[in-house]
């Protein structure tokens, strides 16, 4: 396993030498148009086409390389499940409203879309994995009886975050434990937010917030259900301080954020030749260069200021 790595890391260090730089931002950023911007990404040797189109065809590069270097893709699930439950709930959806699954379905994740939509038509989950198969369940009968489709998403949405930590945990991989921990510390912190600026009661939180190591949730429930400021002073004494921080600024302040920890996170796994962590760094190296680009164009785009732009652009890998 560890001469696979070594081979498979090197490849990895080869295209990291593609990825886009904070010189690279910068040249976007100086382009005037959206076609401009996509001849630049062009020349850098990424996809032609539309924005979405590029944007997509750069995501599945991604994972087309991954695929070449190794058959085992379980220690990725991690990034996967949020794209499998989020076909989950559109397929749980469609199938209760009897509405044609019409461009509902995002690509890339680890379960065909057809075997979600026949295991909910058939009503029966047992080919799914038994933690989600358990969850569509739940989700489905709930959906039937109660109609509450916001219901249905914290089902399924907690079951994610919970797919998630248990995978990180059960990895044996440092990187993929934190980044596990932290993506459901995030999930959790977004959600305590958006309870408690719509005035959620306890029990909504109670169900909705995933448990992780790093915070109490019966402290954020709680705080969350006082108010924004109680909220941010519970978070001021958590590993998360600096989210209240940024949260006080602006909700794209706390995503930026969120994200810049991820590049944190991963960047150690440069000097490391011999896990899965280099690689799965360079997935999310990958990610966060594709997100960085959707926010350039989407400026261009909209015709945004430069300088509101540049505050959303992320850290950058290399």
């Amino acid at each position: 396993m560890t001469e696979e790595y070594i081979y498979a890391v090197a490849r990895v260090r080869s295209r990291e030498l593609s990825l886009l730089s904070r010189q690279d931002v910068d040249q976007l950023m100086a382009c005037r148009s959206v076609e401009e911007c996509l001849r630049t990404l062009s020349d850098k040797g990424w996809a032609t086409g539309s924005p979405e189109e590029v944007l997509a065809a750069e995501e599945e590069k991604t994972w087309a390389f991954i695929r070449e270097l190794t058959d085992d893709l379980s220690p990725f699930r991690v990034l996967l499940f949020p794209t499998d439950y989020n076909n989950l709930k559109a397929a749980v959806k469609a199938v209760v409203t009897s509405a044609e699954p019409h461009d509902v379905f995002l690509p890339g994740g680890s379960i065909p879309p057809e075997t979600l939509l026949q295991c909910v038509r058939e009503g029966d989950f047992s080919p799914l994995p038994e933690s989600m198969a358990a969850a569509a369940d739940s989700a489905y009968h709930t959906l039937l009886q109660t109609q509450d489709g916001q219901l249905c998403d914290v089902i399924l949405d907690k079951a994610c975050l919970c797919g998630i930590l248990e995978c990180g945990q059960e990895s044996g991989s440092d990187i993929l434990r934190d980044y596990a921990e932290l993506t459901c510390a995030v999930s959790d912190i977004k959600v305590a937010v958006r309870a408690c600026k719509t005035g959620k009661n306890r029990a909504f939180l109670d169900a909705a917030l995933a448990p992780c190591g790093s915070l109490s949730m019966a402290s954020l429930a709680g705080a969350a259900c006082k108010s924004l400021d109680d909220l941010y002073a519970y978070l001021a004494v958590t590993p998360y301080s600096e989210a209240a921080e940024r949260l006080k600024e602006s909700y794209s302040a706390f995503e930026k954020w969120c994200d810049d920890r991820v590049m944190d996170l991963i960047k150690d796994q440069k000097m490391n030749p011999f896990t899965i962590g280099p690689l799965f760094a360079y997935v999310l190296a990958r990610r966060n260069e594709i997100s960085t680009v959707r926010i350039i164009l989407s400026g261009k785009l909209n015709e945004l200021d430069d300088g509101m732009v540049r505050e959303r652009l992320r850290e950058m890998y290399v």
